[in-house]
């Protein structure tokens, strides 16, 4: 069984690490260079950094900034946020980024999939879904969760897959840093597609964790302020899971 992953999130708005709340209400949490070095060093098994209002602000992410906490990482990086086209990829892998993450682009052009795989291969492609609970679907949204889409989650995520993305980035607005846990429902149905789901959007304790490893299937755990107030440790952490028998690496 492959071992499961963790992974901090920096949420980046003007060059700082943020994190707030059903995505509102954001504050401060640190310079997101030395948030990466930390996390490099502790463990994790890749970092995402996600510049939040570059598509709402309809630009492109800071690439001095990638570079600046790629040159700190020992660590997979990957790097979303106002990605539209093919160069934007070049420009970011140039920076130090292993992987992209495409969302609002990809939702309005899905042959932005085809394109990137086609070009810098299906490992390189994260397609990142911001969706919220409408019933018994889910919504997407676009632009950071401020426009809603219509398309449905488990649709445009078979879609994804069946384009070319190397692994889809789900996170629940609904739980988006409420802490009581990730929807490992949903997740379990998203984890019957052929490429890996990265749960994002509910961690509040390790057995938060736990819960979605064993029951949402995820193949990765993403979580941010658990981790960048000092909540959780990622050693720790890991260790718990080893213990309770998840894959882990340590």
């Amino acid at each position: 069984m492959l071992a499961k992953r963790i992974i901090p999130c920096l949420d980046i708005c003007n060059g700082r690490t943020v994190k707030g709340t059903n995505f509102v209400n954001l504050r401060d949490a640190g310079d997101p260079v030395e948030l990466g070095r930390m996390y490099s060093e502790q463990g994790a098994d890749e970092l995402v950094f996600l510049d939040i209002t570059a598509s709402f602000e309809g630009r492109k992410t800071f690439t001095e900034l990638v570079q600046r906490i790629a040159s700190v990482l020992s660590i997979p990086f990957t790097v979303g946020g106002g990605i539209h086209e093919l160069s934007d990829v070049e420009r970011l892998l140039q920076a130090g980024a292993d992987k992209v993450s495409v969302n609002s682009a990809a939702l309005k052009n899905p042959g932005l999939i085809d394109s990137i795989a086609a070009n810098f291969g299906s490992q390189v492609c994260t397609i990142a879904i911001d969706a919220r609970q409408n019933g018994n679907d889910w919504e997407c949204f676009l632009n950071g969760g401020r426009v809603p889409t219509g398309r449905r989650l488990f649709e445009w995520a078979a879609e994804a897959a069946d384009r070319g993305a190397g692994e889809i980035l789900f996170t629940s607005m609904d739980h988006d840093g409420v802490k009581n846990g990730y929807p490992c429902e949903a997740l379990a149905r998203l984890s019957e597609l052929p490429i890996p789901v990265i749960a994002s959007g509910g961690a509040g304790s390790k057995e938060h964790f736990l819960e979605v490893f064993a029951k949402g299937k995820a193949s990765a755990a993403l979580a941010a302020s658990v981790f960048h107030f000092g909540q959780i440790s990622i050693p720790e952490l890991k260790q718990y899971l080893c213990r309770s028998g998840i894959p882990i690496r340590i």
